[in-house]
């Protein structure tokens, strides 16, 4: 068996492990949601995989984990991860593949490294952001977002789920909580770069014979958590013209989101409603208030602005036909922004030295990286997913294409801890 044959079969061999965690019965997804139990389950079992391969494990303030090897006393870390919690019933692939695949990548160059010290000028890092999913707590992103200083700590740390438990109170009950930071600060440690690998959450790669996704840019987004605000009343007898319906307003809502898509280009506008929470929610009483979850996608700020525009005429038209108020509550966005080129050439040069078919792709969903790539040099990479398919338990990935990432990932990481993207 080949030292190549080798690397890969560990790779599965830990993949199929870290699958049970959360795992849902009779399917091949799991539920692991941000700092539930099956969550720090996983993580105790990824810290233990670290420490077998001569990583310390430490967490920060925010509940991210870390796997750090020091191989050069004083340098700068490369830093590689992406995230283990998923979305309610899911696929085992969003973001855990990431992980796994940077973990193996960071043991297989430690090895060269330990036999070759002279190659090495930075450090080596594994990272499971937290909460990157955003389900159990919004709003997503947020480990990463205050690693990078773009959500106050104590912001994230008090908010509650739909139950009233803080994220400090989640991240205390499992132990996963640090009490400061792991790098910055007065820690000594930076980080140099920073690599993520991810399935594509998309079908253009499949569609397209690609096997290695070069990520040169995000879509923009922009999300929104609306209140919807009526008057409860008797759903029976109450007359229709006294009625302001909160349920009504918000349906109105998820309707004009759909419609919004077709007042562009095909393709050029992605909508969504994902969450609505309606009060009393009985089946005799006119809703009072509804919570509601809306988010607008696109590869153009402009079509952002133009549907953002649009939607806040049919919220006055609402308010208005309706006898309903609608207000923002919350708002969490980012424009169309690219990645840095110098990483998707390394990315580029490694993909044709291991003959990987390859090519330039955006990402419609946001990840760790977009937050990472603000602040250090970063590159983004995609392996296919097959139809597409995403946050479903019906969720795959062909095992060629992860064991080719992990390959692909691992050539990254080696030019990085050689100090590419250092200068």
């Amino acid at each position: 068996m080949t030292m190549t044959q080798q690397h890969d079969d560990a790779f599965l061999a830990d993949w199929a492990v870290h699958s049970r965690f959360g795992a849902v019965p009779g399917t091949n997804g799991v539920d692991r949601q941000a700092a539930t139990a099956a969550d720090g389950e996983q993580r105790a079992w990824f810290a233990q995989l670290l420490e077998q391969h001569g990583f310390t494990v430490e967490r920060d303030a925010a509940g991210n984990q870390f796997g750090l090897l020091e191989l050069v006393p004083g340098a700068p870390y490369v830093l590689t991860g992406s995230h283990l919690d998923s979305q309610p019933t899911a696929g085992r692939f969003d973001g855990a593949f990431g992980v796994m695949a940077s973990a193996h990548a960071c043991f297989r160059v430690a090895d060269e490294l330990r036999t070759d010290p002279s190659a090495a000028r930075c450090n080596l890092a594994v990272v499971n952001w937290f909460n990157e999913e955003g389900s159990r707590f919004k709003p997503s992103m947020m480990g990463s977002s205050v690693f990078t200083g773009k959500m106050p700590l104590e912001t994230a740390l008090a908010t509650t789920d739909p139950n009233g438990v803080t994220v400090a109170a989640a991240l205390d009950a499992l132990g996963e909580r640090g009490d400061g930071g792991v790098f910055g600060g007065d820690t000594g440690r930076e980080v140099a770069s920073y690599a993520e690998i991810h399935v594509q959450q998309g079908r253009s790669m499949e569609e397209d014979g690609v096997t290695i996704g070069l990520v040169n840019a995000t879509w923009a987004a922009h999300k929104f958590e609306f209140t919807v605000t009526g008057a409860q009343a008797h759903s029976g007898s109450t007359l229709m013209s006294d009625r302001r319906d909160a349920l009504l307003g918000a349906a109105r809502l998820v309707v004009a989101a759909r419609e919004l898509v077709d007042e562009f280009a095909p393709g050029a506008l992605h909508t969504a409603c994902g969450e609505l929470n309606v009060y009393p929610n009985s089946p005799v009483v006119v809703a009072s208030q509804v919570q509601l979850l809306l988010d607008l996608r696109s590869p153009s700020a402009d079509v952002i602005r133009a549907a953002h525009a649009s939607l806040q005429r049919t919220i006055e038209r609402v308010q208005r036909e309706d006898r309903v108020e609608i207000t923002v509550t919350a708002e969490h966005s980012w424009d169309q922004n690219p990645y840095p080129e110098s990483g998707v050439e390394l990315a580029r040069e490694v993909a044709d030295e291991l003959g990987l078919a390859h090519d330039r792709v955006m990402t419609v969903a946001g990840h760790d990286s977009t937050n990472m790539k603000d602040s250090v040099p970063t590159v983004m990479l995609f392996v296919p997913s097959v139809a597409g398919i995403s946050h479903s338990l019906d969720e795959f990935t062909e095992e060629a294409d992860l064991v080719a990432g992990v390959n692909h990932l691992t050539g990254v990481v080696r030019r990085l801890a050689a100090g590419a993207l250092l200068d």
